[in-house]
């Protein structure tokens, strides 16, 4: 945020950066799994190409598990981004934002609570619908949880 500036599409641009390294690991943890089970030594015994082999045995593997980790993600970028807005660095006014809405109803916390409550648990049931959707997601792909 330093090098961007502050604006909604740089705080976006900076929390996806940021997150780059969470999906990195994630997809290599999930490949590094799977590259040594039967059936992708068999397809290579069968003489599959590498691309072959990615696409067709990797790849749809590892998507069930990135689709858990996207959903569960997805709360903790509404959180930052969120953050960066609340501390000015985020969306700027007159974009509404739920940190920008909160760093101003910070000044009538004591007057109407209403005004930063609500923003607030906007964050907090978004962010629980997704870990939940996650968690969901994760039980229904999880051959291991059946």
């Amino acid at each position: 945020m330093a090098a961007l500036g502050p604006g909604l599409a740089h705080a976006m641009v900076a929390v996806t950066i940021s997150n780059v390294p969470f999906y990195a690991r994630g997809i290599r943890g999930a490949v590094l799994l799977l590259r040594s089970s039967e059936f992708v030594e068999s397809a290579r015994a069968a003489g599959a190409t590498g691309a072959r082999v990615i696409l067709r045995h990797l790849l749809p593997n590892v998507l069930a598990p990135m689709l858990v980790f996207v959903s569960l993600n997805i709360g903790w970028m509404v959180t930052e981004t969120a953050g960066l807005s609340f501390l000015g660095l985020g969306a700027q006014p007159p974009t509404p934002d739920w940190g920008t809405m909160l760093a101003d109803g910070r000044g009538f916390i004591t007057i109407a609570s209403h005004v930063a409550a609500a923003p607030g648990l906007t964050i907090f049931l978004s962010v629980l619908g997704f870990n939940t959707l996650g968690e969901g997601l994760r039980e229904v792909l999880d051959p291991r949880s059946r």
